[in-house]
């Protein structure tokens, strides 16, 4: 190689590697390379050789990037950031590779840490200033849709003050005096459109209406004596979704008997339910095809407290003491929890017999012509299964009665035993 091509690139290489690696500069092995004139040529390092302009130079143990220096249009050498592993117990080649590998390896760290990838800053910069320009951005946009979102509720409040606030006329078109009338105008609005809105809260709060049953029948009509009121989610029916069919509702077992065996003289069957009108009123036409239910009740007619939709009975317009509710859900009816049969929830099992045996303890309250039926089912408030308690005292009543019943037919055999003794007597003592 001529001494002047290897000077140039001797030259070459240098600048490449204090650019991105100003450390190995201060090395004086580095400068004594450096210093050297072009006699020295490249080819006395003793490392392998790469290919840069048709010319070899050679490298050892680094890789090497070709890349074009920001400053001149000539091809440069620089340290890349992946470097080949060495063995810990082989020593460097000569003093002057290992403390060029040590130097390397730190400035290449530092460069990766500062985010410059290939040993350039620009990047790191770029993207700091990237990242603040979308930080601004971001707090701008936050800033005017809290401005936008302010001013639509000012102008929404403005609009329900104007339209609700007005106001009323009547046929004519005359002012309808109120007790907000005599009140300067900008009080007036206020305080109406405020009564409206708790009107609205009410509605959606309290029950649709005062009165959620009519009143009693009276004479010549028949009012049955006992009314009992009914959950249908959970006590009469099961809901159930598949993918495939979506929402069904399952028909418990009884059902049709429990309602038969409750119509007619003694009871008045009344369906209350916290489901949506839409979604019951079509699921209790299939379920009662005979008209057995007398009224339905929707959650309408519910009372919303803290969340959960509860039924008031003191809406049911109906005797208290004449009235039995069939609940599962110990919160749903608070405030009456005496007026209250709770069964447990039906889950969908077919070798369910509660509706059965439910009927046939209603109908012996019936039967008994009981005055006040929370007096009875205060009997039952500490079981856990009322049906299961009723069966027992239900089973211990007949024997009772069994019992009686023989004792007294056995009363009866000496009472006739002994009237039969004394009609005998005296004709016997008459003969003598």
């Amino acid at each position: 190689m001529p001494p002047l091509l290897g000077k140039v690139l001797l030259s070459k290489i240098s600048l490449g590697l204090t650019k991105n690696h100003p450390s190995i500069c201060e090395l004086p092995e580095w400068r004594s390379l450096t210093s050297r004139r072009a006699t020295a040529t490249t080819s006395a390092l003793p490392l392998p050789s790469i290919s840069v302009a048709s010319h070899r130079i050679p490298v050892r143990n680094f890789r090497w990037t070709s890349s074009i220096a920001s400053s001149q249009h000539f091809p440069c050498l620089f340290f890349s950031t992946s470097l080949p592993r060495r063995d810990a117990n082989k020593a460097p080649t000569s003093n002057l590779l290992g403390k060029i590998e040590s130097a390397s390896v730190g400035s290449t760290a530092t460069n990766a840490g500062a985010g410059g990838g290939g040993g350039y800053g620009g990047t790191s910069a770029e993207e700091e200033e990237e990242k603040r320009r979308k930080d601004a951005f971001s707090k701008k946009a936050m800033k005017w849709s809290l401005v936008a979102m302010g001013l639509s509720l000012f102008g929404a409040a403005g609009f329900c003050i104007l339209e609700w606030g007005a106001p009323k006329l009547d046929e004519n078109g005359s002012l309808i005096r109120d007790e907000f009338t005599d009140m300067p105008t900008w009080k007036q609005f206020i305080l109406r459109a405020w009564k409206e809105i708790v009107f609205y809260e009410k509605m959606i709060k309290e029950p649709s209406r005062e009165k959620l049953l009519p009143d009693p029948l009276q004479e010549p009509y028949h009012q049955p004596p006992y009314t009992v009121v009914l959950e249908m989610t959970g006590v009469l029916v099961h809901p159930d979704w598949t993918y495939g069919t979506g929402w069904r509702f399952k028909k418990r077992p009884g059902v049709d008997y429990f309602l038969e065996q409750l119509a007619g003289p003694y009871f008045e069957i009344v369906i209350y339910t916290n489901e949506q009108a839409f979604t019951a009123y079509p699921i209790l036409l299939s379920l009662d095809p005979n008209g057995y239910v007398m009224y339905r009740l929707f959650r309408d007619s519910t009372r919303y407290v803290k969340g959960k939709h509860v039924k008031d009975l003191s809406y049911l317009n109906r005797d208290l003491s004449k009235t039995i509710v069939v609940e599962w859900d110990p919160e749903v009816v608070p405030g009456h929890t005496r007026n209250v049969v709770f069964l447990p929830k039906w889950q969908g099992n077919d070798d369910d017999r509660t509706l059965y045996e439910l009927a046939t303890f209603l109908k012996t309250i019936a039967a008994s012509d009981v005055d006040d039926v929370r007096d009875v089912l205060d009997n039952y408030r500490n079981e856990d299964d009322i049906l299961g308690a009723f069966k027992q005292r239900q089973q211990m009543l007949r024997e009772e009665q069994t019992k009686a019943v023989a004792m007294q037919s056995h009363l009866q055999e000496e009472k006739d035993k002994r009237s039969l003794l004394s009609s005998l007597t005296p004709s016997i003592f008459g003969r003598r």
